[in-house]
């Protein structure tokens, strides 16, 4: 029986994970004021209630029948398991997406990062924005993260496989588009997994509606269609499409040129997901860019929705593109939209220069899709470039007669 040993390097990362966990610690603990800045709570509207109690909620209400047991702890107890649980899930998200990372094509080579340490990757992970705001807040968008990228990676003839994807579109509707991914791209695999999904979404349905069917009725006849009722579309906090485009036009109902952009990326992305895993095999872009196509059209996508930074980052050192990643990470890392003015709906009247600052995640979304879409131009036009191979032409002396050809063919 063997035991693992313990190295200097891997006593230098669990080292690093815990003065990252210390510094969190301390600066919500010291710095009350730096907290408010970096973990500032989310404005909201007033919210749809499910149940009795009058709980406000936004997603559909299986999600409210699946936490009801949070709600026999004391709240103590459930912000320190919230804390603890989400720093986990990173855990495993780490690993998710160093797994995800690694299903490229074997035309491009494995590098280094992908064996640094997960406790050093986790360290430097918790200081994303997305990352720190769900862990602080107690928020599920790794937990949905997790279910999506766990149940894309697994193999094609995997029991169940999408029915994780199902669950998770259960509770936020978002991830819904991964089952028109799986279903567009047209591999059986894929097409099974996507049929799988939609099944059980659909079970999530019926049992929200066995539970608690007025409030299902209500959610999923009206609810469901509202753009504005999660809260302050316009916020700065929100980094969806329709944020972009409230604070651009200086108006909190974008209206029709929202509505039509969406529809445009909506399509463009589902085409450009299923361009790069049929036509190119890069299968990792194709998840990526589904899931950025989500987060821009979703009607609000608070910024620790985008915890999809992690895996998008793995790719990125995966594939070598160091200088690429280091621009991704100081991104998700600037807060860039918690420095624009925010009080009294300041938002709607940023200047032109400060539209940059108040949006950068949707920016840095559209750029990915834009980048997909040049590299689809260019292999497409490199292959009607390359010449087509000359016709075989017949030899210029005469053929041996048939009995030496038939001779020779029987030796």
């Amino acid at each position: 029986m063997t035991h693992p040993t313990v190295t200097v390097r891997s006593l230098l990362a669990v080292g690093a994970l815990v003065l990252s966990l210390t510094a969190l610690t301390a600066l919500t603990a010291l710095c009350p004021a730096q907290y408010t800045l970096l973990a500032q709570p989310i404005p909201v509207a007033e919210r749809f209630a499910v149940t009795e109690w009058r709980l406000p909620a936004t997603s559909p209400p299986f999600a409210a029948i699946l936490f009801v047991p949070a709600t026999w702890l004391p709240v103590a107890t459930l912000k320190a398991l919230a804390v603890v649980g989400n720093v986990l899930l990173l855990v495993l998200l780490v690993r998710l997406s160093w797994r995800f990372a690694a299903r490229r094509p074997a035309a491009i080579p494995a590098t280094l990062p992908l064996s640094v340490p997960v406790p050093v990757v986790v360290a430097l992970g918790l200081w994303l924005e997305p990352v720190f705001r769900t862990v602080l807040h107690g928020e599920i968008g790794l937990a949905l993260a997790c279910l999506v990228l766990w149940d894309l990676t697994r193999p094609d003839h995997a029991l169940g496989k999408g029915f994780a994807i199902g669950i998770a579109a259960g509770v936020e509707l978002t991830p819904a588009l991964f089952i028109a991914y799986l279903l567009l791209t047209g591999r059986p695999g894929d097409v099974r997994a996507g049929l799988t999904a939609l099944a059980s979404l659909i079970g999530t349905m019926l049992l929200g509606a066995l539970v608690l069917p007025r409030s299902s009725f209500d959610f999923w006849t009206l609810r469901v269609f509202g753009t504005s009722g999660p809260g302050e579309a316009w916020s700065a906090d929100n980094q969806s499409l329709q944020g972009l485009f409230a604070r651009a036009l200086h108006t909190p109902e974008p209206g029709v040129g929202w509505a039509l952009a969406c529809v445009v990326i909506t399509f463009a992305g589902l085409w450009l997901a299923r361009r790069a895993v049929v036509r190119a095999g890069h299968e990792t872009w194709g998840v990526l860019a589904t899931a950025l196509t989500t987060l821009l059209v979703s009607p609000v996508s608070w910024s620790h929705h985008w915890v999809w930074c992690v895996p998008l980052l793995a790719v990125l050192l995966a594939e070598g593109r160091w200088r690429t990643a280091a621009a991704v990470a100081l991104v998700f890392s600037a807060r860039t939209f918690l420095l624009v003015p925010h009080e009294g709906g300041a938002e709607l009247r940023l200047a032109w220069w400060q539209q940059v600052a108040a949006s950068p995640y949707p920016l840095l979304a559209l750029a990915v899709l834009a980048a997909l879409t040049y590299g689809a131009y260019r292999h497409r036009h490199r292959r009607k470039t390359v010449p087509p191979l000359a016709p075989v032409r017949p030899l210029p002396f005469a053929q041996p007669p048939a009995s030496n050809s038939s001779a020779s063919t029987m030796r």
